[in-house]
C-alpha cells in the first residue's frame, strides 16, 4: 500500500517539526492511541487500537525516526503486532514554509499489512489508512493551531 499526500498546518515548519517528534501530541493525535513513549534508543514504543470492519485490535510496536534534517524532513519507520495481524512500514515526511507562518507537510507513505487484516483487501486497508492519515493531520493542525 502507498500513500501520498500533503497537509496545510497553521504554524511554521519548525514548530511542526517539534510535533511530529513530540510522543504527547503523537498520542492525541493518533486515532486509537493508548500510549506512546520515547524509548532508550531514540525511538518510540507504541500501543493503538484499530479496527477494520470487523476485524478489531491493540497493536504494540515500535517506530524510529531515520533520515532527520530538522526543520525539513524525515523518516518514519513503524513495526507492529496484535492477535488480528501485523503491519511494518515507512513514511518520509517533508516540511515546507507557507506563508504566513505555516507549513506543508508531504507524506509519502509505504506499507504493508499481513494476518487476519490483509484477509479485508487492500482496498478497504487502503481507505482505513487514507482516512487515519487524514484524521492524524486534523488532529495535528487543532493541536498547533496559534489558537489552542
Amino acid at each position: 500500500m502507498k500513500l501520498t499526500a500533503t497537509y496545510r498546518l497553521p504554524a511554521p515548519p519548525e514548530r511542526v517539526f517539534d510535533a511530529l517528534r513530540d510522543p504527547a501530541v503523537l498520542c492525541r493525535c493518533i486515532e486509537g492511541c493508548e500510549s506512546l513513549v520515547l524509548n532508550d534508543q531514540g525511538g518510540y514504543d507504541a500501543r493503538i487500537r484499530v479496527g477494520l470492519g470487523s476485524i478489531k485490535g491493540t497493536y504494540t510496536g515500535q517506530a524510529r525516526i531515520t533520515d532527520e534534517r530538522r526543520p525539513e524532513a524525515f523518516t518514519l519507520l513503524v513495526d507492529g503486532k496484535a492477535s488480528g495481524g501485523w503491519v511494518k512500514g515507512s513514511a518520509r515526511m517533508r516540511l515546507a514554509a507557507e506563508p504566513p507562518g505555516a507549513a506543508s507537510v508531504t507524506c509519502d507513505a509505504d506499507g504493508q499489512v499481513g494476518g487476519l487484516i490483509a484477509a479485508v483487501g487492500s482496498r478497504l486497508v487502503d481507505a482505513a489508512a487514507r482516512r487515519l492519515m487524514d484524521r492524524f493531520f486534523e488532529s495535528l493542525a487543532r493541536e498547533i493551531s496559534p489558537s489552542s
